[in-house]
Parts: C-alpha cells; structure tokens; sequence
C-alpha cells in the first residue's frame, strides 16, 4: 500500500500524511466516490473479480478502475487501516430496488471506523441511493447530506440503512441494507462475491453497469444506456434525470470519457431481468 499513491488516485488534497481526524475521513470518502467508479465491467469483459488486497490496489489505483462493494469498499478499509483509522469490517444485505427482497447474508461490505469513541458507517461501494459522508451509528435521528435525508435504525442486534428516496412522495422511510455490527474479515466475502458473478438473482450478473458520483449529481452506464442525474441546487428543487441510448460502438469511448475506464477485453453489454431469490432473507 503506498498511502499517497492511492490518495493521488482519489484526487484527496490536503496534508501529505492526514492524520486520522473526522475531516480526513469524511474528505477520502467524498474523494473515493468521486473518482472510483462504482462498476462490475470486469464480470462482462471476460475477467473473474478477485479480492486479494494487492490485485485491488493494482485494479484501482495503478489501472484507475473501479469495483462493487467487495472491491472498493475492501480496498478502501485498507485505505483508512494505513492512515490510522480504527477499522471494522461489516457484513450487510442489500434490499434490491428492484425486486424489493433482500439479498443473501454477506452479500454487501462495509466499514464502520470507531473515532475518539463515535462509530462512523462508511460506505464507497454502493451506487446511486449512497451517502457521500460517513454516517453517523450514534443516533437514530434522521442524518441530511445535501438534499437527501438517510437514519441508521436498529432492531435488536440489526441495523436498518434507510433513506427519504428522492424520487417518490417525501418523508417515506425506504429501506437500502441491514447489517448487524459484529466484527467480519476479508474471506468472509469470498462465497457471495463468487453468487454476485454467476446467480441471476444478482444485478451484477444481469447487468453491466459503470456509476460515479459527481459534484452536482450522477453519471450512470446500464447496459445500452447513459443516464445523467442532476441534483437540485436548493432544497426546494427535484432530481432530474436524462437518458440516452447507447450503440455497443459507443460504449467504450463513452467509458473511457466519462469514467476514465479503458477496458484490457471486449465488453459485452447485458441488461437482463433480475430474477427474484427463492429463499426470502
């Protein structure tokens, strides 16, 4: 791990060695959203996803691609162990958008980094209904960033990641992930990152996808399909969205421009529907 190779990667600027302070974290997560796609374009080039930390360093920092969650967010836990941060490696269960289930045990990772006593979530590896900083795991209350509202609320030893989705009625409480906050490690992941490139019930396998987040909104690749999303400027505004179709031509220099991703293999652009698990989790 060269701490100021990756910190360049992600475009951080401020202190050549940060300390682990509050601002440095919420400045790196900004950072990493920001600069490190949120993408699965290996699994539809031919290649298998691989979680051994020197391959991610390779993958993202030195080749500047991006990952799903066992990627960035594994590579990015290591990130903030090197800086001095106090790290704990989470397991969640994503509830698919789409299917409105939820997904296997271990099937989503996360952080949580304990700071002069106060545990922060921290989450790069999520896509679009991501939080751009740290949460807090102190409180219930509703937490804002920007013009999205997201709580953390437990039930018993499970803790529930919600947002007040932007594109339906306001104040609606819609469920992202549960996660409980007992202490996991890396090969934990290994079996549901193996289910997330060849189950159809996974979105990762039925579709390729490329999203980044960006200062005034989201840019996000599905299949033959670009889609801009622009937030509002004040509160009282709406999100909006625009989409245009792509050609399998145009893929990879739209990928190369707008995400710096230049792909070693052929992509092959997939967009199927998701089939629902059997078992309900």
């Amino acid at each position: 791990m060269d701490v100021q190779k990756y910190l360049l990667r992600i475009g951080y600027k401020g202190p050549a060695l940060p300390t682990a302070t509050l601002d440095a974290l919420q400045r790196v997560h900004r950072c990493h959203l920001r600069t490190v796609p949120f993408e699965n374009l290996t699994l539809h080039s031919g290649g298998r996803v691989r979680l051994d930390l020197p391959h991610l360093y390779d993958k993202i920092v030195n080749r500047r691609r991006g990952g799903f969650c066992f990627e960035n967010n594994g590579l990015f836990s290591w990130l903030l162990s090197e800086m001095g941060f106090e790290v704990t490696i989470l397991a969640g269960q994503v509830r698919n958008s789409i299917t409105g289930r939820y997904g296997p045990p271990f099937d989503h990772v996360i952080s949580m980094v304990t700071l002069e006593g106060h545990r922060w979530l921290c989450d790069v590896g999520f896509g679009g209904s991501g939080f751009e900083f740290p949460m807090s795991l102190e409180t219930e209350e509703p937490q804002k960033q920007g013009h999205r509202v997201y709580r953390i609320r437990q039930a018993g030893d499970m803790h529930f990641l919600e947002w007040q989705d932007e594109e339906r009625e306001t104040g609606l409480w819609t469920e992202l992930y549960k996660f409980t906050l007992d202490t996991r490690h890396r090969e934990d992941f290994i079996e549901m990152c193996d289910y997330h490139q060849s189950s159809p019930s996974s979105i990762f396998f039925c579709k390729s996808l490329c999203s980044i987040l960006k200062p005034t909104g989201r840019l996000t690749y599905m299949g033959h399909r670009l889609t801009t999303t622009q937030f509002p400027s004040d509160e009282a505004g709406t999100v909006t969205k625009t989409t245009r179709e792509l050609t399998d031509e145009e893929i990879p220099d739209i990928l190369k421009e707008e995400f710096g991703i230049m792909l070693e293999s052929q992509l092959v652009p997939k967009d199927e529907t998701i089939t629902p698990p059997l078992i309900i989790f």
